[in-house]
């Protein structure tokens, strides 16, 4: 918002512009903030990439669980799929 002062001198209006602030300084505060908002972003993404993998294996999860619901009860489906078929063998 710049505030414009009219004077009037000897009948004619004078305009007077607000002083320029001074470019060169800048807010320590605001500098802080943008590197802030940057390691933040960055953190973000080394987040997502290492959880790539958790998705390709839940991926996998689940067409192996669709798979094997087709012949068998999903709770036994989902332990073929975890491996751990063998241990919960009834005999």
């Amino acid at each position: 918002m710049v505030l414009i002062m009219v004077f009037l001198v000897e009948g004619i209006p004078l305009i007077r512009m607000p002083e320029a602030e001074d470019k060169s300084n800048f807010d320590l505060a605001k500098v802080f903030a943008g590197l802030a908002l940057l390691l933040c972003a960055l953190s973000l993404s080394l987040i997502a990439l290492s959880l790539r993998p958790v998705a390709k294996w839940a991926r996998y999860q689940s067409f192996c669980i669709e798979q094997e619901s087709v012949k068998a009860p999903i709770n036994w489906a989902v332990r073929k799929c975890n491996g751990r078929s063998k241990v919960y063998q009834v005999k």
